[in-house]
């Protein structure tokens, strides 16, 4: 009695700083577990039963942080309804339309490149690979995008996609209903996505039901067999070598499953509330966060033909859920977002307790990294960009642009050249229904301001005159002039 006064409490308290709405239970589907997790099944994941208060993502203001009151702001369906048909797109007609300006050819711009605009459902994931971007909703389906432009879809029959993993020419997503579905691209078609299966198997449902000794305890008067998620997916992650894939759940577990045959190697009891986030990591350590507001190891060794996990240590225990965690290319980083707006983040050496970026007024809900940078996506609408100098992280930029919670963020791999000159794409999506694609710049915003006037003022001095020399040199040892005194 005295831990269900004490979570009641905690409910409460998380409620009031996310502004939650007296109608959250009517859009439970757009948001991201902060308390106790439900003992619901997923085919009555919308009962007003549900037990665990949850971060009403759909419900946040617009990003005016002078506001006396947040919780009054409208909703975001509300907010686009308001907007004058004018300023519709011509597009509209059709479910998703494209709204791409290819940004200016100077490495250093940062700054909003254009949006994939869907005129009905939440963005919940994106994946990216090579030139293909995979965007995951509420309507059940994936959409496939190539160059920015609609390639393809494929549709799962039930549950909303709430993660997205790609591992080679196999796309893994995870779904509201606990089920993560196989796809495979047709090798004579790659506009082709074909289901290959799903996690787990019927085969293997029906063989572990055999056995008694299977079966475990998820509420009273309730089992199932250990191999089944019986709440939503929230993550997914491969492992270092692509060979296992790992998946994290609201019903407090993480699950492993071996790639090449579809077997689940083993159920993780992870913690004691819904987990958020898992994300494998370096040196065979697997991270977990939760609701409950810990992060925690877990150590992976081989033992024979299967794999075990044991834990190895908890890195953070806060009052403030765990919403989102990422590594570094490097492996040398573990990022870890929150609720409270805040970002932590390890070293890999003795997974020492390196810092903490604050840069977001609401909870943080995604991180993506690439090269020494790295995005956090906050349900304040906007996305900081970041960069790791020698142990020390500097914010180069604030995207804003949505209207709606950051739900999801994704890097173009193969467009990551963060060289002296380089930069890369960013994805984000949106309980906006949108995604929007950003270009990203190395160079902070005042070295960008520079190298623009730079190259403007080169492209002067590079037209054609027709003064005479002597006038044309002093007009140039002018323009010098001026480029050393800026």
């Amino acid at each position: 009695m005295v831990t269900e006064s004490s979570k009641n409490q905690r409910r409460q308290k998380f409620g009031n700083i996310l502004h939650q709405s007296d109608h959250a239970a009517d859009e439970e589907e757009y948001h991201t577990r902060i308390s106790s997790t439900s003992d619901a099944t997923p085919a009555n994941h919308d009962q007003n039963s549900r037990l665990s208060s949850e971060i009403n993502t759909s419900l946040y203001s617009t990003p005016s942080y002078d506001q006396s009151s947040p919780c009054s702001a409208p909703s975001w369906d509300q907010l686009a309804s308001q907007i004058p048909t004018d300023l519709v797109s011509p597009l509209s007609g059709s479910p998703w339309s494209s709204h791409v300006e290819m940004a200016s050819d100077s490495y250093s711009y940062t700054g909003l490149m254009g949006s994939l605009v869907r005129e009905e459902g939440h963005i919940y994931s994106l994946a990216a690979t090579r030139d293909m971007l995979y965007t995951g909703s509420d309507s059940k389906s994936i959409r496939v995008w190539k160059n920015q432009k609609e390639f393809s879809g494929f549709k799962s029959n039930s549950g909303l996609v709430k993660a997205i993993s790609i591992a080679g020419e196999r796309i893994f997503t995870g779904h509201q209903d606990g089920k993560i579905r196989m796809w495979k691209v047709s090798a004579k078609d790659p506009s082709i996505h074909k289901r290959i299966g799903t996690l787990p198997t019927m085969k293997a449902c029906i063989k572990s039901s055999i056995k008694p000794s299977n079966y475990v305890e998820v509420r009273r008067n309730r089992n199932v067999v250990w191999i089944r998620h019986f709440d939503a997916i929230s993550s997914l992650s491969l492992s270092e070598d692509k060979s296992l894939l790992y998946s994290a759940s609201w019903d407090k577990t993480i699950k492993v499953w071996r790639i090449s045959d579809s077997k689940c190697l083993e159920s993780i009891q992870a913690h004691d509330d819904a987990v958020n986030t898992v994300v494998a990591g370096f040196d065979g350590l697997v991270f977990s966060g939760s609701a409950d507001g810990s992060v925690k190891v877990w150590r992976r060794e081989l033992q024979g033909k299967g794999t075990k996990h044991f834990f190895s240590q908890t890195l953070l225990k806060q009052e403030c859920a765990v919403t989102a965690l990422a590594v570094d290319p490097s492996a040398t980083i573990l990022y870890c977002g929150s609720s409270d707006g805040l970002v932590n983040f390890w070293d890999r050496e003795k997974l020492s307790h390196c810092g903490i970026l604050r840069g977001h007024k609401l909870a943080v809900l995604c991180l993506a990294t690439a090269g020494n940078l790295v995005f956090t996506g906050s349900a304040d609408t906007n996305i900081c960009v970041w960069k790791r100098e020698e142990g020390d992280h500097i914010c180069l930029s604030v995207l804003n642009g949505h209207s709606g919670p950051v739900k999801c963020l994704a890097v173009e791999e193969d467009k990551v050249a963060m060289g002296a000159d380089g930069y890369c794409i960013l994805y984000s999506g949106s309980l906006d229904k949108s995604v929007k694609i950003w270009r990203v710049s190395p160079q902070p915003a005042h070295v960008q301001q520079q190298q623009q006037q730079i190259t403007q003022e080169a492209e002067r001095c590079a037209q054609p005159r027709n003064f005479p020399s002597i006038h044309s040199f002093s007009s140039q040892n002018s323009r010098v002039s001026q480029r050393r005194h800026f």
